[in-house]
């Protein structure tokens, strides 16, 4: 069976973050597919790299997480 996707979900959203700095649920799913981006910070954590989340609220005032990359403690 083929793979449509190359590269692991988990290596994208690292990536992103080191390209960006920072990533949101919404641009996870828009760009990458990725329906479960808390599971893949979680994961990324545990493997050590230093990320933190803010809550921000939108226009309408949803609120939402903003995942960042600490790039000082790399």
């Amino acid at each position: 069976m083929k793979t449509l996707n190359k590269k692991p979900m988990l290596d994208l959203i690292f990536d992103h973050l080191l390209n960006k700095g920072s990533i949101t649920n919404v641009e996870a799913q828009a760009l990458y597919r990725c329906r479960a981006l808390p599971r893949r910070i979680a994961d990324l954590k545990e493997l050590g790299v230093p990320i933190s989340s803010v809550l921000k609220k939108d226009a309408t005032g949803q609120r939402y997480a903003r995942y960042e990359l600490n790039t000082e403690e790399l």
